[in-house]
């Protein structure tokens, strides 16, 4: 490597958090409002971020392959798995489909939601026009079963912090849902109208395990909220949800 590429290398920082990488996967946290690959937006976006800090980090010629593996709404942030080669995205594709990974959501809901426990179930359709998901009924064309489980950690005043585990991968699944019940995500204009509070979308994929793609060993990755923020600041969940690091 030449003392210029080298000198490149160093002063290039990524614009985003690493929480893991080896020669086959990349985990990393996508911020709240950035896409996670290319859409009709033309914004920049996570995918391409990765791309190109590997083709720097590692002096990588032509085009560089990261593989998307699983999605998170823009407005949603937290933890995300990538994957460097076309097998381990392949393997972590089955995995996802075989029901091997374990996601889980913190969230900020309007109201009390009942019980400390609950689950939803529903079957949701897409409406590809407006990009709206509707609760429907299973005969509906396009309907797809969708099933979570939450519980509750804290309420605070009229919100209430859940802890969220989907059990399927809807589209816009915890914010419908939620919705359904009348308790929409907080900030959640979209779906919860007049029931919801403005303000930043208190969705995050704070949890995610998956078996490794090569070594078949079981990975987990853990990551907060941004805890300064509304209205994540009123709750303890980092006392709560403790994080393994």
């Amino acid at each position: 490597m030449s003392e210029e590429i080298k000198m490149e290398n160093e002063k290039y920082t990524p614009k985003f958090n690493i929480l893991y990488e080896d020669n086959h996967i990349i985990v990393v946290l996508k911020e709240q409002m950035v896409a996670c690959c290319p859409d009709e937006s033309k914004d920049e976006n996570l995918l391409d971020m990765i791309k190109e800090y590997v083709k720097i980090t590692y002096n990588k010629p032509g085009n560089v392959y990261v593989g998307l593996v699983h999605r998170l709404d823009r407005p949603t942030g937290g933890v995300m798995v990538y994957a460097k080669t076309s097998k381990a995205a392949g393997r972590l594709g089955d995995g996802m489909q075989a029901g091997d990974f374990e996601k889980k959501y913190l969230t900020v809901v309007c109201g009390n939601l009942d019980g400390e426990r609950g689950t939803l179930t529903n079957y949701l359709r897409k409406n590809t026009v407006n990009n709206m998901v509707y609760i429907c009924t299973p005969t509906e064309d396009g309907a797809k079963f969708a099933e979570l489980d939450y519980k509750v950690l804290e309420r605070v005043e009229k919100y209430t912090l859940a802890e969220v585990r989907l059990h399927t991968g809807r589209t816009h699944q915890i914010r419908v849902q939620m919705a359904g019940v009348s308790h929409p995500v907080f900030g959640d204009m979209r779906y919860g109208g007049a029931l919801a509070k403005k303000g930043k979308l208190a969705l995050w994929a704070y949890s995610l395990s998956f078996t490794h793609p090569v070594t078949k060993e079981r990975m987990k990755f853990m990551a907060y909220p941004p805890e300064s923020q509304t209205p994540w600041k009123d709750f303890k969940f980092n006392e709560l949800t403790p994080v393994k690091q």
